[in-house]
């Protein structure tokens, strides 16, 4: 099967695309901007794309996944992404073979940093990106410009969409399902999918935002959730190329709903990520396998 990679961000996604296995490289260059969902734009309904055990029919086994647990750490945005790097393309590297035997969940916090996808314009920074007040890095992941910062909780799934379903619409989803249920277990937060955008909302506050990039069905990049996250660099930009609705914090939430009491944000964030963790583990049907962080600072010995 000839290799296919693509990333979602925010374009219209025909959906007969997002199920293909492979295509030539002529077909993969033709149709890649049109396969483009990711933070923010054009995606499909959401919630009966989910398959109805958490995984669909594909695996009956929960496979395993490797849990580097860094949700207390501000972790540099470039160490992350070379973190990233190195294990997708080792499990590239075992498509085909029996040896790729469990995908990868990264769960840290990033310092102040703004990330634009592959095709994202600059009309939405409101700085010049030469004199940026924080690091701004352009990776492969799909979308336009979000910020990343410390109280926001991120989630770098890398799965083998093969042991999963191959289908992008379905991943995506599911990503929007985990925080969904997330934040109604652990906050009693009833939050939503708007029809047309990708990632979670309360209200008309988006708490959470989605950008992947899929290559040989290894998906990577993910989710992030605005726990007690400092909203005020969203300012500078334009969240995910959206300008009629704005951004919103767990946090934020619990203080309107309580008449401003103090919340213990460590606890808050702790709270956060058990919950984040356990909904990924049931959506996903995953057996989660806690990993010492030294093996990811390797970048080896990964089984």
């Amino acid at each position: 099967m000839a290799s296919s990679a693509f990333s979602c961000s925010c374009s219209a996604v025909p959906s007969p695309l997002c199920s293909m296995a492979g295509s030539s490289p002529a077909s993969s260059r033709k149709r890649r901007s049109g396969l483009a969902a990711g933070c923010c734009r054009a995606a499909p309904r959401g919630a009966d794309l989910l398959a109805s055990d958490g995984a669909g029919a594909v695996n009956r086994r929960r496979r395993r996944c490797d849990l580097f647990d860094l949700h207390g750490k501000i972790v540099p945005f470039a160490e992350s992404w070379d973190w990233q790097q190195s294990i997708v393309t080792r499990r590239k590297g075992l498509v085909g073979t029996d040896e790729d035997h469990s995908d990868t969940l990264v769960a840290l916090q990033h310092p102040p940093v703004y990330t634009l996808g592959t095709d994202s314009t600059e009309d939405y920074l409101h700085f010049n990106v030469k004199d940026a007040p924080f690091e701004v890095h352009r990776i492969d992941r799909g979308g336009e410009v979000t910020y990343h910062g410390p109280g926001q909780l991120v989630m770098y799934p890398i799965l083998n969409l093969r042991y999963h379903q191959m289908d992008l619409h379905w991943y995506l989803r599911s990503l929007e399902e985990v925080i969904i249920r997330a934040l109604q277990s652990a906050f009693s937060i009833k939050a939503s999918r708007i029809e047309g955008l990708t990632g979670v909302w309360v209200g008309d506050r988006k708490v959470a935002a989605i950008g992947i990039h899929v290559s040989r069905w290894i998906a990577y990049h993910g989710l992030a959730l605005n726990v007690t996250t400092d909203l005020t660099p969203f300012q500078l930009i334009v969240p995910c190329g959206i300008k009629d609705r704005g951004v919103g914090s767990v946090k934020e939430i619990l203080q309107m709903a309580s008449d401003g009491k103090e919340i213990d944000e460590t606890a808050l964030l702790d709270k956060a990520y058990r919950s984040l963790v356990k909904e990924f583990s049931e959506v996903f049907q995953i057996s989660l396998d806690h990993s010492p962080v030294w093996k990811l600072k390797e970048n080896n010995n990964f089984s």
